[in-house]
């Protein structure tokens, strides 16, 4: 059997949580949605994800967060982050910070494969 690598996408917005797993698994990969930052914490599937799709603004516990969070716990997973954010600085400043790619919505499937493609290549 084949492993398929598994990105997690974590985002309060249901929309996203329904199409980007579909998306993600016609590209071929595993995928898991959370609706929140602490849920994906409380799963099994931290220490399985080898991509993080993250939302930078959520309810509780935000993007960065959460990012900070798992490197406390040391689980370095790749992050690309989302956001429907209009500003430009927060992608220079999530980029300096360690994430693989920093995505504006509504984003293209091409932008989206490349991002996750090129963080499994540091995973």
């Amino acid at each position: 059997m084949v492993m398929r690598s598994l990105v997690s996408v974590v985002d309060d917005d249901e929309s996203v949580r329904e199409s980007l797993p579909d998306m993600l698994k016609e590209f071929g990969f595993a995928a898991q949605a959370f609706t929140s930052a602490e849920e994906f914490l409380a799963s099994d599937y931290v220490d399985q994800t080898r991509c993080l799709i993250l939302d930078l603004v959520m309810p509780g516990m935000s993007g960065p967060d959460l990012e900070r969070e798992l490197r406390l716990r040391r689980r370095e997973i790749p992050i690309v982050f989302i956001t429907a954010c209009a500003d430009e600085t927060v992608r220079p400043r999530l980029l300096a910070q360690g994430a693989v790619e920093c995505l504006f919505k509504p984003f293209s499937d091409t932008a989206l494969l490349g991002a996750v493609n090129a963080a499994l290549r540091k995973s």
